[in-house]
């Protein structure tokens, strides 16, 4: 019984020093987003969610590259994501609450969402696949 006893309390001391060592050296979670000025998408959205709003949404529904609505900053020539100085960016901002808005009014989706698979109408329905959809 003294046997088994040790050995549980030797167990426990073991799990109880790896559970405190552990978390003493993992790393804290970082609140701070990683995206800056979005305004319709989720602050705290994945880099995978992101990627694939921009690609599945913009790009194939719309036939566009980033440089679409994102400008280009002025020393480096690299896309700012952030810059609001296209005003593409508005406009893909006001479709995207139009799209929504359209899903949760008329399709009743709960919680529509750009890029979600439960949408109804996606950027794609109007433009299939070009910038200016000419409404034919």
């Amino acid at each position: 019984m003294k046997v088994n006893r040790k050995f549980s309390i030797i167990l426990l001391l073991t799990v109880t020093v790896s559970v405190v060592a552990s978390a003493t050296i993992s790393k804290p979670a970082d609140d701070k987003p990683q995206y800056v000025n979005l305004k319709v998408l989720p602050k705290n959205i994945s880099s995978k969610d992101l990627q694939k709003i921009m690609v599945d949404d913009f790009e194939d529904g719309l036939g566009v590259a980033c440089n679409f609505c994102h400008a280009a900053d002025k020393t480096t020539g690299e896309v700012d994501f952030a810059s609001d100085a296209k005003p593409e960016k508005e406009i893909a901002r006001q479709m995207m609450r139009t799209t929504i808005g359209i899903n949760k009014k008329y399709f009743k989706v709960k919680h529509p969402m750009i890029g979600s698979d439960v949408l109804t109408v996606t950027c794609n329905t109007c433009h299939n696949g070009v910038a200016f959809p000419d409404g034919k």
